[in-house]
């Protein structure tokens, strides 16, 4: 009759190494879920804080653009306001004119009489 072999307790070194390697890996890729968690909250932050710098970029550029406006509108008057001045100062330089041609005549008149009211009497 044959005798059962006897169990042996040994170790051996390949599947201690693989068992090792193993709770190794396990632990980095845990490592790695927190660090990447931890990092998600971080990033989370920072995209809230860069929302409300790009919404308050948002709103001085809307003012900008109202003040942009508001400015053009000005020019224009202005701009309009300068060639109602020019035409306004055109026409009194006619009316000028005119008037100093009127004065002219009305002083040749008054010296024609003049001259008339000496021959006659």
């Amino acid at each position: 009759m044959v005798a059962t072999p006897k169990w042996r307790f040994e170790y051996n070194l390949n599947t201690l190494v693989i068992l090792i390697g193993f709770a190794t890996g396990i632990a980095a890729w845990g490592a790695t879920w927190e660090r990447l968690s931890a990092n998600q909250e971080v990033h989370a932050s920072s995209i809230d804080r860069l929302d409300k710098r790009v919404t308050a970029a948002e709103v001085s550029l809307r003012q900008i653009d109202n003040h942009e406006l508001r400015i053009s509108a000005v020019e224009k008057q202005a701009a309009e306001a300068a060639t109602s001045m020019k035409a306004v100062e055109n026409t009194l330089n006619s009316l000028s004119i005119d008037t100093r041609v009127m004065r002219e005549i009305l002083q040749r008149i008054e010296a024609s009489q003049r001259d008339g009211a000496q021959l006659r009497p």
